[in-house]
């Protein structure tokens, strides 16, 4: 039986790469902070066969991260983790700035958890001689966006994380893939300033990544289009890339 763990699976993407992977031969680890939600995930993977166990707990705790992943490797190292939980935060309709606050809030939950998550089960699969990481960045990650500057920083971070790590566990039966989505439906994406270009359904980034994950592919980036633009961000000029981003409306 194949054991997942997913953070985040209250989430849009994290909430179908759960159904994704539910089946009679799969052990689902659910992470989420909403237990009602999480619930709901968990009775439709059970619906399909796949055994579920879930924690609804704040990742941003660093003390109950800790109990959690030592629990959890005290029983077994899983075989397939997902790191996608995360949230976002933008400078506001008037453009007043992101609150220090909540820009703290983010660092806690989209970076430093996220670190230390892997980081614990990148030593354990390891030690194992097997595995894989998935660690969900953002095609913001190419080029900072100036309505959300801090999510932006926060998903390049990711990504420079999990490359690093990728060489680092290279040889050691180990593989990390970093996932860049586009937009994907959302209650988080909807609520980020700015146009929705070439916006996918959770069900076809689940599907999509899933693909890739089995090819043990170092990067997942899309939709096509847009992962190209947004490249291209990062190569131009970053004077040129700004006008570009004001005149597409994520100017700010």
């Amino acid at each position: 039986m194949t054991k997942i763990l997913i953070t985040g699976a209250t989430g849009s993407i994290g909430s179908a790469l759960a159904l994704e992977y539910a089946t009679k031969d799969t052990q689902l680890i659910l992470q989420g902070r909403n237990a009602g939600v999480l619930g709901q995930v968990a009775e439709k993977c059970r619906s399909q066969g796949a055994e579920v166990s879930v924690v609804a707990l704040d990742l941003s705790d660093r003390t109950a991260l800790e109990q959690w992943l030592d629990e959890t490797l005290n029983d077994s190292v899983p075989d397939l983790v997902f790191a996608n939980a995360g949230m976002n935060i933008n400078t506001g309709p008037y453009q007043a700035g992101e609150s220090w606050e909540a820009t703290e809030q983010l660092l806690e939950l989209n970076v430093r958890s996220t670190f230390y998550l892997v980081h614990r089960l990148a030593l354990a699969m390891k030690q194992k001689g097997r595995g894989q990481l998935v660690l969900l960045s953002s095609l913001a990650a190419w080029f900072g966006l100036p309505v959300t500057p801090a999510y932006s920083g926060s998903k390049a971070a990711v990504k420079a994380y999990g490359e690093g790590l990728r060489g680092w566990l290279n040889g050691s039966g180990v593989s990390v893939t970093v996932v860049m989505p586009g937009y994907v439906s959302s209650a988080m994406c909807d609520a980020m300033p700015g146009p929705k270009p070439f916006l996918w359904k959770p069900e076809r980034a689940a599907g999509f990544i899933r693909t890739r994950v089995e090819r043990r592919r170092a990067r997942v980036s899309f939709p096509f289009p847009l992962n190209w633009g947004t490249w291209w961000l990062a190569v131009l000029p970053a004077a040129l890339s700004h006008r570009i981003l004001r005149l597409m409306g994520f100017g700010g």
